[in-house]
């Protein structure tokens, strides 16, 4: 199966014709040009939809697609997301990642200021990212602690009913280091921000 990325969500409707009003997931509208036809899903149902036409507008992209013809039927779809396969995502640039490429990564810490990932084993991995999610500020890193990681006392790792903690960090860089894709790691500059 084709590996899918969310690059947009429907925030409302438009005029009367069946327009979305669509914010792009990347900050970026130039994508959404060479898109033929996308997929709509609100996490359980999904429809693959032709696009008929798309247009820019003060920071937000005006999307009509096929058999969607009025309002009413384009409110149906207010806050699903729009998902494209890889190669019609918006291109990275330096220092950008999927979030999907980012899920799966091995969160580590080591206290001292050397540069690269030590072997990771149980005592310098402090969790995994499970998702990054959008934020007031910014974006914030969804990270499961791992049970097993002897930096993190038992009060971080463990909430009061015995289940392993999920906690959220900035994404920024004086919290996250090195992002290694392909080896999946990603570095926690400080352990306080977990408690």
């Amino acid at each position: 199966m084709t590996e899918q990325f969310v690059v947009g969500i429907v925030r409302g409707t438009h005029g009367v014709s069946g327009e979305f009003k669509v914010e792009s997931t990347s900050g970026e509208y130039d994508h959404f040009y060479h898109m033929d036809e996308v997929t709509i899903t609100d996490g359980t149902n999904s429809r693959l939809v032709k696009i008929e036409s798309v247009k820019e507008g003060n920071n937000v992209l005006y999307m009509k697609l096929a058999g969607i013809n009025s309002p009413e039927d384009a409110a149906k779809f207010n806050r699903w997301e729009i998902v494209v396969p890889r190669e019609k995502a918006h291109k990275l640039q330096k220092d950008e990642w999927y979030i999907e490429d980012l899920k799966g990564s091995s969160v580590w810490y080591k206290d001292t200021a050397g540069d690269t990932a030590p072997a990771l084993d149980d005592n310098s991995v402090v969790g995994t990212v499970t998702n990054v999610l959008e934020g007031g500020s910014g974006y914030l890193v969804e990270i499961k602690l791992s049970e097993s990681c002897r930096l993190l006392g038992d009060d971080i790792k463990f909430n009061r009913k015995g289940k392993v903690n999920t906690v959220y960090v900035p994404f920024k860089d004086e919290f996250i280091g090195k992002i290694n894709i392909e080896e999946k790691t990603m570095q926690l500059m400080h352990l306080w921000i977990l408690e």
